[in-house]
């Protein structure tokens, strides 16, 4: 095989990975919207309840899935409140996975775009990235905010290396779960003690 059909035959993967990104994201939008209330119960499925539902929530970047609020609360009614954001960190970096994908099939149309500023803004994330990449992402896994599904977006379009992402984001998620959990057990404890409830 030479190089030029190497090249196309990659250029091939590249976008098959990125439509196939964005078809489970609007999949899993859809069926979302269509199994809401089924969505809303998942906590009472308790870890497994736990893990579905952040598999959903890091991958709908469309529809907003209640995750944080049943980790938060599970993290207070599950004996293992650390298993609780371990499997939350676990399964929304698995559900991040399909945004990797997109990303990584729209940076092969970012890099052959004929719009030269594209192509720059293209350029400027690459070199982030390749400086400061591996802090960012696992910064961004680690707190709760809106600008890590561009970062992950970016880290597919630049190409950052499935496992390398994985296990980046895998730490960050992980510790952004523990914390939600954590909350959860310390806050609504203390809000039952308020109450006059027993704990």
């Amino acid at each position: 095989m030479t190089e030029l059909s190497t090249k196309k035959w990659s250029t091939k993967i590249a976008y098959l990975l990125g439509v196939v990104g964005v078809i489970a994201t609007l999949l899993t939008a859809g069926a979302v919207v269509y199994y809401w209330e089924f969505v809303r119960e998942l906590g009472a499925y308790g870890y497994l309840g736990a893990f579905l539902i952040s598999i959903l929530g890091g991958v709908t970047i469309i529809i907003p899935v209640p995750m944080l609020a049943v980790v938060f609360a599970m993290g207070r009614v599950m004996e293992y409140t650390w298993l609780v954001g371990a499997v939350a960190g676990l399964g929304e970096t698995l559900g991040a996975v399909t945004i990797y994908m997109t990303g990584y099939g729209g940076g092969t149309a970012f890099h052959n775009s004929t719009h030269r500023r594209v192509q720059a803004i293209y350029g400027q994330l690459m070199r982030l990235m390749e400086r400061k990449g591996s802090l960012t992402l696992f910064l961004l896994a680690a707190v709760l905010n809106p600008f890590f599904y561009p970062a992950a977006l970016a880290a597919g379009a630049l190409r950052f290396g499935l496992k390398r992402y994985f296990l980046i984001c895998w730490a960050g998620k992980t510790i952004k779960g523990m914390t939600v959990a954590y909350v959860g057990y310390w806050g609504l404890r203390g809000l039952i003690r308020i109450l006059g409830a027993p704990t």
